[in-house]
């Protein structure tokens, strides 16, 4: 069975086309995981991270835009949401539906920390 890749080169008709094309496929499937299928699975995984660490409190921007306050988790897959000032207006919603999550505890960035970056780009740019 070897000895067709080893006289391969040797005949005109013999196989000898053939290997270098399957190395090129093998290198090409790698090369399309390696910038494909790899990096979604990281990006699904920290999906499923930030899905598991919802807490009450939390503030969070759903995939429609909408900014809210979650203030219940009855299980593992619903979350219920407080938008606005009114308190009113909760509504249930699936986990998937938050496309960010901003912790309670999490430190806001002050305006004025902002304005200094954009007063120092202003004086580069001129």
């Amino acid at each position: 069975m070897f000895d067709i890749f080893l006289t391969a080169g040797n005949n005109p008709g013999g196989l000898g086309g053939a290997v270098p094309m399957i190395i090129m496929v093998v290198v090409w499937i790698a090369v399309m995981y390696l910038l494909l299928f790899r990096p979604q699975k990281k990006q699904q995984a920290q999906q499923d991270q930030m899905m598991q660490s919802l807490k009450v409190g939390d503030s969070i921007m759903t995939t429609s835009g909408f900014y809210g306050t979650i203030i219940g988790i009855p299980d593992e897959d619903t979350v219920i949401v407080e938008f606005g000032n009114n308190k009113n207006c909760r509504i249930p919603m699936h986990k998937k539906a938050i496309a960010e999550v901003e912790s309670q505890n999490a430190p806001a960035e002050e305006p004025e920390v902002k304005e200094e970056k954009k007063s120092k780009e202003d004086k580069k740019k001129k």
